[in-house]
């Protein structure tokens, strides 16, 4: 996959690409059904992504608290396995912020990127002021000499999938519900990362996470699948994993904790791929280390078995 990140310098091999535009936080399933509708728009066209990278929401609010499901590594990786051939990853700043929804069609999508279809949702906004409907891109489309398809927004359970919707069960604990609408387990990837070593000391030794940036699922312990993406120890594992602030050792940044069932080696630098499949239960503070041991091995039993009925 070509990652294209400005679109006043496009090589001749990226243009007249069929694009799903948006920013795809997630790649749930409305987001698949968008990128398929762009594939079969233009089946002999490169199949495309257009997003933005800050998040427009980040760039608008910059101290709002997190809410990204995924890096811009993480949502590229996806992209890629859903056979995206182009990623537009558009600087998001002032200059294209404050384009018009006429101007952007014409600067950014036909004379800029030279695309050929683009898909979008029926609730897309676009331009200045978020002024600029689905209606109006079609409308410019037919002007400009591009292809639009306006997608219908995708219900599941009677409830429209989005990464709103996500985020909300993800907050609640509900890693399954999740998944519905994603159509994968929910993961989190990065880089192992030094920790104090206390999970070794306790028999428990664990990949720790950096979970900056992101937005937080719900505090607690969670049954888990693993992916080591790189490095020796490459290949698919299960495990128990903890997302929080660690409260029996005292404030403490957020962070994610893994404990590889049957793992010997060291994942320092690797990168891991952690989707969660159950909440288990919150975090708790213990009157003792015997009584964190004992539930953690209790964890561990019931992530196991759950794991096992996938």
């Amino acid at each position: 996959m070509r990652i294209i990140r400005d679109y006043q310098f496009v090589e001749p091999i990226d243009r007249g690409a069929s694009a799903a535009i948006g920013n795809f936080d997630g790649v749930h399933l409305g987001h698949q059904s968008v990128i398929d509708l762009a594939r079969s728009a233009a089946p002999d066209a490169p199949l495309g992504v257009m997003t933005f990278e800050p998040h427009p929401r980040e760039y608008f609010a910059p101290d709002a608290p997190p809410f990204r499901l995924m890096s811009r590594e993480s949502r590229a990786s996806r992209l890629a396995k859903l056979g995206v051939e182009r990623l537009y990853e558009l600087n998001f700043n002032a200059a294209l912020a404050n384009l018009t929804p006429q101007e952007f069609a014409r600067t950014v999508i036909s004379d800029g990127l030279g695309l050929a279809h683009v898909v979008i949702g029926a609730d897309f906004c676009f331009g200045k002021g978020r002024a600029g409907t689905a209606g109006d891109l079609a409308r410019f489309g037919d002007d400009m000499g591009f292809g639009v398809t306006i997608a219908k927004l995708l219900q599941g359970n009677g409830d429209t999938v989005s990464s709103t919707a996500i985020r909300t069960a993800l907050g609640a604990g509900r890693p399954r519900d999740a998944a519905a609408m994603l159509g994968h387990w929910h993961r989190i990837e990065g880089p192992v990362v030094g920790g104090e070593q206390r999970g070794r000391e306790l028999g428990f030794p664990t990949a720790n996470m950096s979970i900056d940036g992101l937005h937080p699922p719900k505090f607690g312990v969670y049954a888990a699948l693993v992916d080591v993406l790189d490095g020796p120890h490459k290949g698919s594992y299960q495990a128990a994993t903890s997302i929080g602030v660690r409260p029996m050792f005292g404030e403490n940044r957020p962070n994610l904790e893994t404990f590889i069932f049957g793992f010997s080696g060291d994942l320092y630098d690797a990168t891991l791929s952690v989707g969660l499949v159950e909440y288990l239960r919150p975090e708790e503070k213990f009157d003792s280390l015997d009584a964190l041991i004992a539930q953690m091995n209790d964890d561990c039993d019931q992530s196991r078995a759950i794991l096992a009925s996938l």
